[in-house]
């Protein structure tokens, strides 16, 4: 059972980012009840995406809504993301990693399968944002953040920021 209430953008480097996520067993009132709390927090700051381990659920679960609005957010429950195409470097931010902007090299196109809330699995081909999208939410239920992504030299750019989230985080 989650605890909907204690439900909040979970900061690097806790514990719950850096682990593989465990599968979502049934889909019950529980569960549509935290995906609605998971969008009101990613509404509300302003993110696309959003995966469970972030708000300290280890699940595997992310929702995603590129123009951030409640109408087109999309629910993807045990998903695997696999990528095509060619690789590429874009600016990303991550809700988790507060302040900390940099490149990340992702693949342009990726296909998701996932189950949706309504029980049923769909497969679908994502390109550009929605391909970066998914790839960045997969990697937070495999355990891995932005910071896990970038090079050395943005990670010696960021070293403060990471420091003092790492401080705050104790």
């Amino acid at each position: 059972m989650i605890d909907i209430e204690k439900c909040q953008i979970t900061h690097y480097p806790a514990e719950v980012l850096a682990k593989r996520a465990e599968p979502v067993g049934e889909i019950d009132n529980n569960i549509r009840r935290f995906i609605e709390k998971m969008t009101d927090i990613m509404l509300k700051n302003k993110g696309v995406g959003l995966a469970a381990p972030q708000v300290g659920v280890p699940l595997r679960l992310f929702i995603i809504s590129l123009d951030g609005t409640r109408e087109n957010v999309k629910v993807y429950i045990n998903p695997t993301v696999t990528p095509t195409g060619e690789p590429g470097s874009t600016e990303e931010g991550c809700l988790s990693v507060p302040g900390v902007y940099t490149k990340i090299r992702r693949y342009k196109k990726c296909n998701v399968t996932a189950t949706g809330l309504d029980g049923k699995e769909f497969t679908e081909q994502g390109e550009g944002l929605y391909a970066r999208a998914l790839q960045h939410e997969y990697d937070h239920i495999e355990g891995m953040t932005i910071v896990n992504r970038m090079g050395q030299i943005a990670q010696i750019a960021h070293r403060r920021q990471l420091k003092k989230l790492t401080e705050g985080h104790k």
